[in-house]
């Protein structure tokens, strides 16, 4: 069974740091383009940041450039998203994705980030 757990979300005042972890199970990790995308209330999910299965590539928001960092430990299965001095505009459930053929999503995790 797929699965894609993601943890790390919480309230943090603005300048703060989070680190989301994403853990997968049940595919080949290793395989798999992992990215994390963003959903703000009555606002469409957006792309945060990409690495590619090797790790070897990552790309980002420009909105989070030099803010974030995504990382992944293939031994481990886990993604990683390191957030940065934190802006209340980064609010937002906070979703794991992995694609190769086939796509999968997370359940989310919620970041606050307070002013």
């Amino acid at each position: 069974q797929v699965q894609l757990v993601e943890s790390g979300g919480g309230l943090v005042h603005s300048g703060g740091s989070l680190r989301l972890s994403c853990a997968a199970s049940g595919f080949t990790f290793s395989s798999f383009t992992m990215s994390w995308y963003r959903q703000a209330p009555g606002k469409e999910r957006e792309l945060v940041a990409v690495i590619t299965a090797a790790g070897s590539t990552t790309n980002y928001a420009d909105s989070v450039k030099g803010r974030f960092t995504i990382s992944r430990d293939n031994a481990k299965n886990t993604v990683y998203l390191q957030m940065n001095s934190l802006k209340p505009e980064d609010t937002a459930v906070y979703f794991c994705n992995a694609r190769f053929w086939v796509q999968y999503w997370g359940q989310g995790t919620q970041v606050t980030v307070s002013s």
